[in-house]
């Protein structure tokens, strides 16, 4: 089994050695002709199916799953909306081809550890009595190649392990991008079945107290106009999945008629094949597709031009408008009344691997926070986005708030990282002198959060290691990549003005975990450092002026050096990636940082805000009664 191995990771090895090499001439086809797909930015759409009904079969004769090859058509000028574009495009190919009523998602990075994962999925989507309302199935993501104490804090369990299985229990987790399994019909914009009948017990209500019609049987609660308007479009799609069960009796002229005059082609685009698969319960191929010609039409739904004029990104499919298309485009099905479930086996379901060096922590956080900016520039903010019929509850709202708010809470970080340094360069204190009730206070709500932490750990098993970490890298995410991503965010949405941040390679190792000891520059290590440069200059300007005034000013100093290494013990993983194995950081983060440094030191001690203003007149009176 180990030679089969290894021969088998030879042959693959060659196979990718072969591929990452691109010949001058380009790629070509079996038949000699070049592969369309050469030029990546303007290419015709492509379709190859490399497994159908005709195709391979396992060692018991059953039927292989199809396996299809799908490139979208890139034409120069056209936005093509980067992954959410071609995950829409994947769902109307599929949808034509195979119609399977359930979706997995996975990155091109995460493989599947566990054989029964789908399996534990579907009892949650096949489920009797909740699996009708469930939009996804979620599971948490896991990673490979991390190093054991997780410097950087890639596994991100607080959040997987804490605050997922927390989401669990309102309306669900919100959508992390990949390892989820979908409903089809959710991804459509449909409105769960329970929706239907909610609606028809809320139309045959009272309209003076609100109880049911066997009471007032000739009154029916009125509704709000507003309210109407709002939600027509939708409650016409979700009437089309139970009012048009009977479409196979039609002939193609009149199905073609009724799609088109149900408005179906302003949603959906101009394609009767997908239309009517998108009202297939239970999915499978339409019996009115043509064998011959359904490959041209799936190429046809994958054009550039298919989406325009329809509500693809917008009401249906992967929401567009965000960097972060995943957490909107769970925020618009748990607003249709949807609710998920989160999925945690023993055995991880989906593994993939995650950027273990600081440049590309830093920067995967960037994009995560700016696209967390961007929905909250938008109209789909969740505060004040689908409170139409209170279909979002309110504790998912304050979830979904949360995950937007996050970025501006460096503000407030980078002004307490700020100030142990200026209290000791300045001498005073950061902490005022409190009362006795205020003093009490404060002590119960600091042994409150340290309850409540303990009470997280110990039900969630996260480690207390885990958490340290996490800490951590909130402090240093929080005080580089969220301050970037909010400056970016707002000229991006205000300004037009698209800033990238580049990432410049510095230094390698190829021992293991040798991507852990890159550097690499990048404008987002300047905050970090300066901070540190501060905070160390002031620990330095604290003992300095403490062994100046003697033995009663150590005792003050303490106070305030703890505050300072507290910021420092927080930034450590950054300063330890930071200096990477050789100790080899780029020189012009340590000159941007050390000139940002003394430009704050100068400014500071130019204004001075410690010191009262005095009055001119007072000085002038009592420089004249000097005898100098």
């Amino acid at each position: 089994m180990k030679r089969d191995y290894e021969e088998f990771k030879i042959r693959i090895n060659a196979l990718v050695a072969k591929a990452q090499k691109t010949p001058e001439e380009g790629w070509t086809m079996q038949d000699g002709t070049p592969w369309p797909g050469n030029n990546t930015r303007d290419h015709p759409g492509m379709i190859q199916v490399f497994l159908g009904y005709s195709g391979a079969r396992d060692i018991d004769g059953n039927e292989l799953p199809r396996l299809v090859y799908v490139s979208r058509e890139k034409r120069p000028g056209y936005q093509h909306h980067k992954k959410a574009g071609a995950e829409n495009a994947l769902v109307r190919v599929s949808a034509l081809l195979t119609n399977a009523p359930f979706i997995l998602n996975l990155d091109c990075d995460h493989y599947v550890n566990n054989s029964k994962a789908v399996r534990e999925a579907m009892c949650f989507l096949m489920d009797p009595e909740v699996g009708q309302d469930v939009c996804y199935v979620q599971f948490p993501q896991r990673f490979d190649g991390i190093d054991r104490s997780d410097r950087y804090a890639n596994r991100n369990t607080v959040f997987f392990d804490v605050n997922m299985k927390g989401l669990d229990g309102i309306q669900g987790p919100v959508y992390v991008g990949t390892g989820c399994v979908f409903n089809r019909q959710a991804l459509y914009g449909y409105g769960p079945p329970s929706m239907r009948s909610l609606s028809k017990s809320s139309s045959s209500s009272c309209s003076c107290c609100g109880c049911c019609s066997c009471c007032c049987p000739g009154k029916k609660a009125p509704k709000d106009p507003s309210e109407l308007y709002r939600d027509a479009k939708r409650e016409e799609l979700d009437a089309a999945i139970f009012n048009l069960r009977e479409i196979d009796n039609y002939d193609d002229y009149e199905r073609s008629m009724l799609i088109s005059q149900r408005s179906f082609e302003k949603t959906f685009g101009l394609s009767s094949v997908f239309i009517e698969s998108t009202i297939m319960e239970n999915g499978g191929v339409a019996e009115s597709a043509n064998p011959s010609t359904l490959i041209k039409e799936a190429i046809h739904v994958i054009s550039c031009g298919y989406e325009e004029k329809t509500e693809w990104g917008k009401e249906i499919g992967w929401i567009y408008g965000s960097v972060t298309e995943d957490i909107l485009t769970g925020f618009k099905m748990h607003c249709r009344r949807w609710r998920s479930i989160y999925c945690m086996p023993l055995r991880p379901a989906f593994k993939g691997s995650a950027p273990i060096n600081l440049s590309d922590r830093l920067h995967q956080v960037l994009r995560w926070a700016l696209g967390s900016v961007e929905i909250f520039l938008s109209r789909h903010c969740p505060l004040w986005y689908g409170f139409g019929g209170g279909r979002l509850k309110w504790l998912q709202r304050m979830a979904y708030i949360n995950t937007i708010v996050y970025p501006f809470t460096s503000l407030p970080l980078i002004a307490y990282c700020t100030l142990p340094a200026i209290c000791l360069l300045t001498g005073k204190f950061i902490i005022p002198t409190l009362s006795n009730l205020a003093s009490v206070l404060f002590l119960g709500l600091f042994l409150s959060i340290i309850v409540t932490a303990v009470l997280e750990l110990r039900w969630s098993g996260v480690s207390i290691e885990d958490l340290w970490r996490n800490e951590q890298f909130w402090v240093i995410g929080g005080v580089s990549a969220h301050l970037f991503a909010i400056f970016q965010g707002f000229l991006k949405m205000l300004a037009g003005i698209d800033t990238n941040f580049t990432v410049t390679a510095k230094a390698a190792e190829d021992a293991e975990f040798g991507e852990l000891y890159i550097v690499k520059w990048t404008t987002l290590l300047i905050p970090p450092t300066t901070l540190l440069i501060i905070n160390m200059v002031g620990v330095v300007a604290g003992f300095s002026d403490a062994l100046n005034k003697g033995y009663e000013a150590w005792g003050p100093l303490f106070g305030k050096v703890f505050f300072s290494f507290w910021v420092i013990l927080h930034l450590y993983p950054f300063l330890k990636g930071l200096m990477g194995r050789q100790n080899r950081t780029p020189t012009i983060v340590v000159l941007w940082s050390v000139l940002l440094a003394s430009v704050f030191s100068l400014v500071w001690v130019r204004i001075n805000p410690f010191i009262n203003t005095v009055d001119s007149t007072i000085v002038a009176q009592t420089c004249t009664s000097i005898d100098c």
